[in-house]
């Protein structure tokens, strides 16, 4: 059962609603009587740019990526002034190449100095899955308009009330209704010079599609096609389109993505009538030196954490580590994490072996090479790579899943779901900590969590991956095969009601059929659609489990 403040950190409620997302904040009795109180359930915190959630999200190192934040500030405040105004801009680049960073700090930039009108930061690896898709997109932007005008609160009150349903309908829908439609009211009552400049939204890229029809076909009729993330990401496009187009929006938008084809064809001058400017994060921006600066101030941190003399590290290291990041900080924020991260080895060893990777020649050209090395050494570190990477995938799926809450499942549910022995998730994971957040064993109520998204890229790749790509049926039967292993083994207590721990596996475990899509049925049905095995028994006495397990939840 969906949370109603999912996502949401640090809830209050005394005769009124308190929704805290540090400078966003409704402290209103009227937001809980009104209208309003239909986006509280909607909204993503987590996509604000300064929620909890993001409290590690990545910034710009101090005085790095200064020209290209000087460019788009100068724009946001200054563009009026082009000799051809353009009200949208896209920053693009790819993986690695620092992007969230740069919209992160320019995002706390803008808002400390009045110019954030809203921001959303999608991510396809965050533990809330309204980040993930574009469901909560116009709600949290509402939401943060809300928050600057009281007309412009009032005006978004009375669109609800009219359009009650509006949650239901798509995206340029929402659009007129939330935000063009209380702004065509108010219009007249704001002074629009005083008024915050720039909507930002981040990792576009990201967002993933929601399917809203049954897949598989009834008898006699066609499939339906599956959405696809590209459908998903033209539609927030549009969206957009049609309020720059529409003169009563008074900011101007900056969207963020990788250089992907739906992106490549939306911001094709020959297609758009309406002006917009790019950048592209490439070596105009000179990425080399501030990877430089960032690792110079790496590597001081770490001498003063390990004691370590002036003369460390060796004078070619950070041009060598520099010249295989090849403008990727991905890379350069991997190797720190990996040198001063792992639980063994000492700095100077592990910087050495950093310095000698060498990526395998595939025979295709591979922008990533160095990239990659450096994840399968680290791979390799494991006591067990070949399970690492399965524990990998299982946090991954799990995490892409909404199962009816936003969060993702706690380390000790993972752990209770993977382990084999007690111990076994720092034992295997001890030396990835380059690569996932795990989080302290005095804190097993937080979540794994990784650190980007280009990680599962080269997972998913074969040919970048190798001996490390697990193929989609393999993870699935990792998924299966653990799954079965709890309910067989009788790990659950299932007996006792008031234990809090067993209401949480159940929550976890019905996220479980969902991923592995269980059919609600009884054992013949099973026996009769998976028999065809030498195990009918054993499979019998297993879904037997299984289905009094889940009639008891």
């Amino acid at each position: 059962m969906a949370r109603v403040l999912g996502g949401a950190h640090d809830v209050h409620l005394e005769h009124t609603t308190f929704i805290t997302a540090k400078n966003y904040a409704v402290h209103n009795a009227a937001f809980s009587t009104s209208p309003l109180k239909e986006l509280e359930p909607r909204i993503s915190v987590g996509a604000m740019h300064n929620s909890l959630e993001r409290c590690d999200a990545p910034k710009c190192h101090p005085e790095t990526r200064v020209a290209v934040q000087e460019e788009l500030f100068s724009w946001i405040v200054e563009g009026d002034n082009d000799p051809e105004p353009k009200r949208i801009t896209w920053v693009t680049g790819p993986a690695g190449t620092g992007k969230t960073a740069i919209m992160g700090t320019l995002a706390d930039v803008c808002h400390k100095g009045g110019l954030l009108a809203g921001c959303f930061f999608f991510s396809s690896t965050s533990t809330s899955s309204n980040r993930r898709t574009s469901t909560a997109l116009i709600p949290t932007l509402a939401y943060q308009l809300s928050q600057h005008d009281e007309a412009v609160k009032e005006a978004i009150s009375n669109a609800l009330e009219g359009d009650p349903v509006i949650f239901r309908k798509d995206l340029q829908a929402q659009m007129e209704t939330l935000l063009l439609r209380p702004f065509r009211e108010v219009q007249e009552r704001i002074d629009q010079s005083s008024w915050p400049k720039v909507i930002i939204i981040d990792g576009l890229d990201e967002c993933e599609a929601e399917q809203y029809h049954h897949l598989k076909a009834a008898p006699g009729r066609k499939p339906v096609e599956p959405r696809t993330s590209q459908d998903a990401q033209e539609e927030v496009l549009k969206a957009l389109e049609e309020a720059l187009s529409d003169p009563v929006f008074p900011f101007r938008i900056l969207v963020a993505s990788r250089p992907e084809r739906v992106f490549r064809l939306f911001f094709d001058p020959e297609q758009r009538k309406m002006p917009f400017a790019s950048v592209v994060l490439d070596e105009k921006y000179n990425p080399d030196a501030d990877i430089t600066l960032f690792l110079e101030a790496k590597f001081k941190e770490m001498r003063r954490k390990y004691r370590l003399t002036s003369s460390w590290p060796p004078k070619n290291a950070i041009p060598t580590l520099v010249k295989n990041a090849s403008g990727q900080f991905v890379y350069a924020s991997t190797v720190a994490r990996f040198i001063s991260e792992a639980r063994n080895g000492n700095p100077h060893v592990l910087l050495n072996v950093a310095l000698k990777l060498r990526p395998i020649d595939t025979g295709r050209v591979n922008p990533f090479s160095h990239l990659d090395a450096l994840y399968s050494q680290i791979l390799r570190s494991t006591p067990d790579p070949d399970l690492a990477v399965k524990w990998l995938w299982f946090m991954k799926i799990w995490a892409s899943q909404d199962g009816g809450d936003d969060r993702a499942p706690p380390a000790s549910f993972i752990n209770f779901m993977l382990e084999s022995f007690e111990g076994e998730a720092d034992h295997l994971l001890g030396d990835a900590h380059s690569l996932v957040k795990v989080p302290p064993l005095e804190d097993l109520q937080a979540p794994y969590d990784f650190y980007h998204k280009s990680l599962f890229d080269f997972l998913d790749d074969i040919y970048r991956s190798g001996p490390f790509h697990l193929v989609y049926s393999l993870r699935c039967s990792f998924l299966w095969e653990k799954y079965m292993a709890v309910v067989r083994d009788g790990r659950l207590k299932l007996g006792d009601a008031n234990d809090d721990n067993r209401n949480s596996l159940a929550q976890q475990l019905g996220t479980m059929t969902i991923i592995l899509d269980l059919p609600v049925a009884n054992v013949e049905w099973w026996v009769r659609k998976r028999g065809r095995t030498q195990q009918v028994p054993a499979l019998s006495q297993s879904i037997q489990q299984i289905n009094d397990y889940h009639h008891y939840v």
